[in-house]
């Protein structure tokens, strides 16, 4: 009889772990599940920034070549005025010798 309880105790106690290692992989394999899903998101999230990272990059781009056209064709201007100043004040010069 003694026997028959200790065999008895020896199965339910190796029952006990059993439903204990399969609850622990149980929440094992949630954690797991929730890691990858978030690691999804994190994933998504951050292409999703790179995207408009490089949107941002690209009309930054722009901005400036169209700021270098501004500058360059200003700058063209400004030296073109210079020389018809200096044009009109030879002229004048030239004029005022003429003219004794």
């Amino acid at each position: 009889m003694e026997q028959d309880y200790s065999g008895q105790q020896f199965f339910l106690d190796i029952n006990t772990r059993i439903r204990d290692l399969e609850e622990r992989q149980k929440i094992i394999q949630d954690r797991t599940l929730l890691i990858g899903k978030s690691l999804i998101e994190e994933r998504e999230k951050s292409f999703l920034e790179i995207q408009n990272m490089k949107k941002t990059l690209f009309q930054v781009k722009e901005d400036v070549l169209r700021s270098k056209e501004i500058i360059q064709r200003m700058a063209e201007q400004l030296s073109d005025t210079a020389k018809r100043e200096e044009l009109m004040i030879l002229q004048r010069q030239f004029d005022l010798f003429r003219e004794e």
